[in-house]
């Protein structure tokens, strides 16, 4: 194995660039009866990255980005429903 000069910065910079995956399944079973499964999936790589790899469910979330709060709290709900025969306003 060759030896590598990288510094922990140089890894680091690395996997935000390009992303890393990693995948697993754990499952529990008891006789042949499956009591639990596990499925870890975790993705890390920098914003952007995740941006560029279609990733962005945390700019509409509203814990981690107010302006999607504040646009959520400004939709209209729906309809209410009205009683029969009752036209519509």
């Amino acid at each position: 194995m060759a030896a590598s000069s990288d510094s922990l910065a140089d890894v680091l910079e690395r996997v935000l660039d390009k992303g890393v995956v990693i995948a697993g399944d754990i499952g529990v079973s008891v006789v042949d009866v499956e009591l639990l499964t596990l499925r870890i999936r975790l993705f890390i790589a920098s914003a952007q990255t995740a941006k560029e790899m279609g990733m962005d469910w945390w700019t509409g979330d509203p814990f981690f980005a107010p302006n999607a709060a504040r646009a959520e709290l400004g939709k209209a709900g729906p309809e209410p429903l009205l009683p029969e025969g009752e036209p519509p306003r």
